[in-house]
This record gives C-alpha cells, structure tokens and sequence, in this order.
C-alpha cells in the first residue's frame, strides 16, 4: 500500500499546485504561502542570532516567511531559496569598517539544514566573535552562493565545504581564518568564483586550485603563504581576475605558468615583495587579454591600459622599454626603491592619464619630453630628488587637475606665463621646495578652479599673496615658511569663508585680530602660530575645530575668546594659545566646549584657579598648562579624565598632596609633568596603576617619604622600546584632513628636548629637588625600558642598587647629591647606551670600575666622595680591597704572602730566644709538674693567638679604609682617604 499512497499523495501535491498556478495567471490571489517547517527553521535561526538593531522585527511566528525581510521564497513552491542576512558597510567608509549597531552577531543555528532547498546563503559584514564556520554547512548541498566574507570568522576552513558541489559563488574574504587551505576544496568544479583574501592561511597554496576549470575569479591575497604559487593555477583557461597580493619575494621561475592564462585580463600582484629590477617582467609577454596590470609589465603590451607597481621593493632604473606601452593610461610606481633619472622616453606614453612615481629616489630634472604627456591629468611626483625648475617642462600640460610636487629639490623662479595652460587645475600641492613665485601684486591666476594649494617653504614675500582671494572653490590653503612679512588683508576673512584648511604659521604676518571672527563654513582647521600677531585674540566660529594661535604677541585675558557667544556649542577640539602673553584668571565657560581633546596654553601668563566647568571636557586628552601662575590643589575635575594622554602641569603655583586617584582615574596617561610646583606629601602607590605610563616628572617640590617599591609596575617601562609605539599624539579626522598633535618637548636631563618624531620611544622618571628618603629600591632595576633616570638632590641613603645594570637602556642617570653609600656596582658596566652619569657629592667609595665607558665621563661626575682611579686624578692605593682581585692575578689564589712571611718570622724568632731556655727547663727536670705543663702550652696558644691578631688587625686596617666613608655621612663633602 505505501508505494500507490505515496503516488496519491504526490499526484494530489501536483494538482494543488497547478491549480495555484491556474488561479494567479486569473488574476486570483497567488501570494506564496511559506513551508511551516522553514519557518520554524527560520524562526530557530533567529532566536539564535543578535540582532541589535532589530533588522528582524518581521520574523514573527504567525507571519507568512516568504514576506520577511531578507527571505526569498519561490514564487509558486513557497520554498525558501535565498537568505540575505548580510549588513551594508556606512558610505564613504573601508569596506572593512562596518556599523557595529546592526551588524548580526550570536550563533549560527544548525535549524539551516531545515532549509532542504537553499541556494543563495550571504552573511556577510557581521560579527560571528572569530566562530568557526559550522560543519553543517557542508550538509546543504542545495547551496550555489555561500558569501561569508568580513564577518570575523575564525580557525580552520572545515573540508566538509568540499560537499557542496553544486557551489558556484564562495566568498570568505575578509576573516580571521588560519591553518592550511583544505586541498579538498578542490573539488568544487563548479566554482566560478573563489575569495579567500585578507585572512592568516599559512603554508602553501593547494595545486588542486588547479583543478577548478570554470573558474574566473582568484583572489588569495594578504595572507601569509609560504613556498612558490603552484603551476597548477595556470590550468585555469577561463580565469580572468588573479589576486595574489603577497608578503614575500616570488621566485621569477615560478611566474613562468602566468602566461598559460589565455583569458586573464586582471592581474594583480601587489606587495608582492618583488625586488631587484624590472627584468623578470617579461615572463608576461604572452598574455593577450590581459587589460589592467598591478605590480607587473611590459613588453609587448600592446593593449595594456593600466600597470600599477606600487608599494614593493622594486630597485634600480626605469627601464626605456616602458616608453613602448602605447596604449597605458595609467602608470603607478610609487612607493618602492626605484632611483637615478626619469627615462625620456615615458614622453612616449601620450595616452598616459594618470602617473605617480611618489615615495621614491629618482634624481634629476624632469625630461623635456614630459611635456608631450598631453593627455595627462594626475600626475604625482612627491617625496622625490629632483631638482630644476619643473614649471619649465609642465607649464604646457593643460588638462592636468592634480599636480603633486612637494619634498624635492626643485628650485628657480615660477612666473606668471608658468600657469598660462592649467586652467584646469583642482590641486596643486607642492611644499617643501626651494622655488621663488615672482607675479605682480593685482594677477589673476588662470587656474580659477583650484580647491587645494600648498606652497609650504616657498618664497611668496615679502607681500601677503592677494592673488588667493580670486581663488572662490579654494578649501585648502597652506602657505607657511613662506617669507611673507605683511598684514592679512581685512578682506581675506570675508572672501575665504570657504576654507577648511588654513595654515599660515611660521611667516612675518602682523597685525592685530581682535575684532575678527576666525570662520569656517563646514568646520575645519587654523593655524596662524609662529608669526608677530598681537592685540586681544581673535574669536571663533562654532564651526572652527583645530585653531592654534600659539607663539605670537597676543596679550590680555581669555575671557573674549573662550566667553564669546556662550549660549553656543563650539566644534573645536584642538586649542593651542601657548606662547603669548596672556594674562589673568580662566573664565568659567568651558561648558561651551565639550569636545576639546587639546588644550595647550602653556608659556603665558595665566593665574588662578581652574574651573570647575573644566570637568565637562570630558574627551579631553592633553593638558598643558606649564609655566603660568596657576595655583590651588591638584585639579580635582581631572577625576573626569580617563582618555587623558599627556598632562602638563610642571612649573606653576600647585600645591598640597597628590591624591591618591591620580592613578586610577589617569590610568591612560603616557606622560604626567608636575615639575617645579610646591607639591608635598608622599609620592602615593596608586601611580603605579600607570600601565602606559612613560614620563613620570615630579622634580623640584616638596615631596618626601619613599619611592613606592611597586614602580616595578610600571609596564611601559620595563619594556624595550621597540614595543610602544613611535609617536604620542592626539589624532582626530576632520573633514578628510587627518589632523596630528604631537607632544611637542620634554624637559630631561635639565634641559628641553624636541622628541616631536620619536617621543614615543622615550621613557623617563624625574624625581629630582625633593625631600624624597629611604633607599633607591631594588625593584627600580626591573624597568628594562627606562632612558632616564633622575633621583638627583634628595635624602636618599644605602647604595646604589647591585642591579642597576639591568636597567640596559638607560641613557642618562642622576644620582648626585644624596646620602648614598658603598661602592659603584660593577654592574653598571653593562650600561652600554649611558651617555650621561652624575654620582657627585654621595658617600661613596672605593675605586671606579674599569674597563667600562665609566672612564670617559668626566671628573666632575664623580667629586664629593671617597671614589679613585680614573677619571678622577687620585690613584687607589695598593692595598685597597678593591684591588684584591688584582692581587689575585699577580701573586697567585688571593694569599697574602708577605703578611705569612712575617708571621712565620716573628714565630722563628721567638722559638730561636725562647726554645732553649724551654729545653733547659726541661732537661733539669725529667718529670715537670703538671703545671709547669699546663704553663707551657699556654704560652704555646699565647704565641699562636697574638699571630693570628697581627694578620687579623692588618686585616681590621684594611677595613678601616672601607668603612671610613660609612662613618662620616655628609651631603657635599670632598675628602679624600688616602
């Protein structure tokens, strides 16, 4: 009976369905009605997943599942062949950055093997938290699309994907994937498409990639494969897209297989680590179809429109055979190692477009035949050596909009008949040049649709350039180090309300601002420090984010400028108003300016109190405040400043103790300066929670007790340099100007260092002029990653630490004027980077080590204590303990032989007068009496005891000399021991 039943049923099932079909080409109601199971499974799948956004909101139990979001159902089935669980990436942002607020997350449920006929599965850019793809998968064998690409998967590929045979689209780019590429993945023949870029795959690419005939797309770039690419690939005929962006060099022999790819028009081998010349390119000759090339060349080319060779190590000359591409339209080379002078015959590419040789070493002048490159419209030759005047050869090329020239040599005059063709240029960067624009003070220049100018360290002057008012699409304009001694014309404020980027820092400009309002129409930056601006500073507009006035002649209080139009909320996040002569108290207006991340208004004037409306800058990352008047406790408001990252208080009026907060609250600081106040009080244990911390400046207060024992913890100083990172900034992306503020100086080793590249790699701690007691503590040793150290002018007692040596990477130590004691360690000799010792005016003693870079500091670093031997002028005397191991060497296993030979001598000597006098007593009396007996051998231990005293009181002698310093504790004395 089950097999006619089973025919009944599935006539009846057929005739169901063509009668749906009949009723909806009626025109009857024909909506597809989902499969109950599937919608449990979907419903399962679901309940599983995160869904912060709640994007699945018409996922409900009574719903019809083919009308959810996301499902796709077959129009007369109602079975449900596509999942679109996928998260679109925000505009205008990396493909790799997505929005954290909708991306799926969870689990993916076991309930998909519900969906029997699923074809089209795509979860990609989501968070799956590094899961491994589930086995099961490889169980709906119905799939021919399975896109799981950025949505941070992890661990192994499982082989169990080789059952998908049907799979036509598998896209797994993008993820935290690691191990081997199953070589069972080469079983998909049907694979049209394969991405497993962007991931961590080790060892080598499986040959049974090979395998694969109908595929045509390859990508398995940026991951960490090792070995040759296997000839295997160049089986596939029908491939026309190859990606194998690699980290290392590739063998030319192993290339030998690209030019079987008859179909491949697609060619991408970027940072591949090619190196040496351009030579091996011409494995690539056979390959006909081929129209955009990256990372390779040349040849016979004939139809070859785009090479991209950038970002590798490819070295030496441009070879003149790249002049016969005829057809290329863009040409990119920047980036690598590529030196000596442009060939003329690039003049021969006049269907070029586009060419960047950026980042490089080519030298020369540009070849007159570059102005035959009439079709050029970007060209880039930045960070280059080339010298000559450019203007000469490019003034021609008229369809050029983009002109980058910055960090040559270039040099001449550039006139106006220069800019008579590029009418049509939008940017024109070239800063850091040595070139001279000489025009008349009422030109017009005729590239009018300018948005971007840099003439940074040209020579504009002495004359404020009018001419850039002309200039209406301008947002972008850096004329700095431009030798312009002159005023800013009133009416530069109202025509170049456009700006977003205005740097004029470094000139000769003068002039008061007062009455101005600096304005941005989107929001942007200022930078007008560095000139001879004075007067009541200038105010700004709300849009304004980066504005630095610092190093002028500005005078009076702040209120004006940070008071103005209070009732709005300014966009500024970078503020710098040092090095002016600003005075007075701070005004109580910082609500006004809630994202500030960097205040610097050090070098003024400035008194008072902080503010309590200081506690709302709450994304607030630097602080400098040094050298003002400032007065009043440790700010309590910075109890607020968990993204603190430098903070500079050093040389005002603080006082009282620090609070115990500090390095709870501050736990993200790198650099803390509290130098020269009027801080007392212990220096408190909790600063030791300052895992980033790199500079720790407490010098010249009043703060006593101990140095805490846990500065052990201080982790980014026990580390070597090489792992903190180069640079402490405050960083912030305004309208796609990346803006960087530096930590601009340090004050080490009593002076002020510009670490404005490399302050990163500095580590320092400065306790110096305090009241600080105890001794050093041993666990100070432990900071491998320290450069400086200063524990200078205390009342620190003990020695030096024995295991001082381990500090390796100190620079610079100052120990001098305290109360230490004992001799130098000899471990110090392993300081191989100390390039600055103080140890003067302590109580040390005995002699300096030797055979250390101790003998090329100075005299000076040793006086005031009881040190000898070079580079002092007092020589160690020789019976010194410290030359014990001297003595060693020159008479042999540390016996002291002449004071043996005494003691024997004087031993001799007295048995020679007191032997025979015995020896008659004894003769006279053949059984003395008992006593007489006991009496003798008591002179026996007598004459023995006194020896041993002559050797052991010369011994005492000795270390008299040795402990003589430890009895007479001073601060600056200079006696000498003789």
């Amino acid at each position: 009976m089950d097999g006619p039943c089973n025919i009944l049923v599935f006539v009846f099932v057929w005739l169901l369905t063509l009668s749906n079909v009949v009723l909806c080409i009626r025109g009857a109601s024909c909506e597809v009605e989902c499969i109950p199971s599937e919608r449990d499974a979907l419903l399962k799948i679901k309940h599983h997943l995160s869904d912060p956004s709640n994007r699945l909101t018409s996922w409900s139990p009574n719903g019809n599942c083919c009308n959810w979001a996301f499902v796709i159902c077959h129009n007369i089935t109602g079975h449900v062949l596509e999942l679109h669980l996928t998260t679109p990436p925000p505009s205008k942002l990396h493909y790799m950055v997505f929005n954290e607020t909708l991306s799926f997350g969870g689990e993916i449920h076991s309930s998909l093997l519900g969906l029997k006929h699923l074809n089209y599965l795509d979860l990609s850019n989501n968070d799956f938290g590094g899961m491994k793809i589930p086995t099961f998968l490889g169980s709906i064998t119905s799939l021919t699309y399975l896109n799981l690409s950025n949505a941070v998967f992890g661990g192994n590929i499982p082989h169990q994907i080789a059952k998908l045979s049907n799979l036509q689209y598998l896209d797994l780019g993008g993820n935290e994937f690691s191990g081997s590429i199953p070589h069972q993945i080469g079983k998909l023949f049907n694979l049209q498409y394969l991405d497993l870029r962007g991931n961590e795959f080790s060892g080598s690419i499986p040959h049974q990639i090979g395998n694969l005939s109908n595929l045509q797309y390859l990508d398995l770039g940026d991951n960490q494969f090792s070995g040759s690419i296997p000839h295997q690939i160049g089986n596939l005929s029908n491939l026309i897209n190859l990606h194998l962006r690699y980290r290392f060099a590739i063998p030319i022999e192993n290339l030998q297989w690209v030019s079987a790819l008859s179909s491949l028009q697609y060619l991408e081998l970027s940072y591949a680590n090619l190196s040496n010349t351009f030579d091996w390119l011409q494995v690539l000759h056979a390959l006909p179809s081929l129209r955009e090339l990256h990372l390779l060349e040349y040849w016979s080319f004939q139809n070859l429109i785009e090479l991209d060779l950038s970002d590798n190590s490819i070295q030496g000359l441009i070879p003149n055979s790249l002049g016969n591409l005829a057809s290329l339209k863009y040409l990119d080379l920047s980036s690598n190692s590529i030196k000596g002078a442009l060939p003329s015959s690039l003049g021969n590419l006049k269907s070029l477009v586009y060419l960047s040789l950026w980042n490089n070493t080519i030298n020369s002048a540009i070849p007159i035949s570059f102005g035959n490159l009439t079709s050029l419209m970007h060209l880039v030759l930045t960070r280059n050596q080339l010298d000559g005047n450019p203007f000469e050869i490019l003034g021609s090329l008229s369809k050029l909009n983009y002109l980058g020239l910055g960090y040559n040599l270039f040099q001449g005059v550039v006139k106006e008949a220069h800019f008579v063709n590029l009418t049509h240029l939008q940017t024109f960067w070239a800063p850091k040049n040595q070139l001279t624009l000489k025009v008349d003070p009422n030109w017009n220049p005729s590239f009018l649709l300018l948005e971007e100018l840099s003439l940074d360290s040209w020579n504009l002057g002495p004359q404020f350039p009018s001419w850039v008012q002309s200039l209406e699409h301008l947002w972008y304009l850096d004329i700095s180090s431009a030798m312009i001694c002159d005023s800013i014309p009133t009416s530069f404020w109202s025509k170049m309300g456009n700006l977003q980027y205005l740097n004029i820092s470094y000139n000769h400009i003068e002039g008061e601002l007062s009455t101005i309002l600096i304005n941005t129409t989107f929001g942007g930056a200022v930078d007008l420090s560095s000139n001879k601006l004075y007067g009541q500073l200038p105010c700004v507009s709300q849009n304004v984010m980066y504005i630095d006035l610092s190093s002028n002649w500005f005078l009076g209080s702040i209120t004006h400028f940070l008071c103005h139009r209070q009732e709005e909320t300014k966009s500024l996040q970078f503020l710098k108003l040092a090095s002016n002569n600003l005075s007075g108290n701070l005004p109580d207006c910082w609500m006004s300016w809630p994202y500030l991340t960097t205040v610097n208004l050090a070098n003024n004037h400035l008194s008072g109190m902080l503010n309590t409306s200081m506690a709302s800058l709450l994304e607030l990352q630097m602080l400098n405040l040094r050298n003002n008047n400032f007065s009043g406790k440790f700010p309590s408001f910075l109890m607020n400043g968990s993204n603190m990252i430098c903070l500079d208080l050093g040389d005002n009026q603080f006082s009282g103790i620090l609070p115990s907060w500090v390095g709870q609250r501050l736990s993200s600081l790198k650099i803390l300066v509290l130098r020269s106040n009027h801080f007392s009080g212990p220096i408190p244990h909790q600063i030791c929670d300052m895992n980033f911390l790199q500079i720790l400046d407490l010098a010249h207060n009043k703060l006593i007790g101990y140095i805490p024992k846990c500065v052990e913890h201080l982790h980014a100083m026990s580390v070597i340099n090489s792992s903190l990172e180069s640079y402490i900034y405050s960083a912030q992306q305004i309208d796609g100007i990346y803006f960087t503020l530096f930590v601009e100086a340090l004050l080490v080793k009593g002076r002020v260092y510009d670490y404005s590249t490399n302050l990163g790699l500095v580590t320092s701690i400065d306790f110096s002029s305090n009241k600080l007691s105890g001794e050093i503590p041993i666990e100070l040793s432990s900071l491998k990653g320290l450069h400086f150290l200063n524990l200078s002018n205390n009342h620190f007692i003990g020695q030096i630490p024995q295991k001082i040596g381990y500090m390796e990477s100190l620079e610079s130590m100052d120990l001098s004027r305290n109360l230490l004691s004992g001799k130098i360690p000899a471990s110090i000799s392993q300081l191989s980077f100390l390039s600055f010792l103080n140890l003067s005016y302590n109580n040390l003693m005995g002699k300096i080590p030797t055979g250390t870079q101790l003998q090329s500091f100075e005299a000076s670093s040793f006086i005031g204590n009881d040190l000898c031997g070079p580079p002092l002028n007092s020589n160690c005397p020789s019976n010194s303990p410290n030359n014990d191991k001297d003595k060693e060497v020159h008479h042999g296993n540390g016996i002291h032989w002449f004071f043996v030979s005494m003691a024997l001598g004087f031993i001799v000597g007295f048995w020679v007068v007191v032997g025979p006098l015995l020896y008659s007593a004894t003769a006279t009396a053949a059984s003395p009496p008992p006593a007489k007996k006991d009496a003798g051998t008591g002179g026996g231990e007598i004459v023995n005891a006194f020896a041993g005293k002559v050797v052991n009181r010369k011994v005492a002698v000795d270390l008299d000399c040795v402990l003589e310093p430890f009895e007479s504790i001073g601060v600056g004395g200079d006696s000498a021991s003789g």
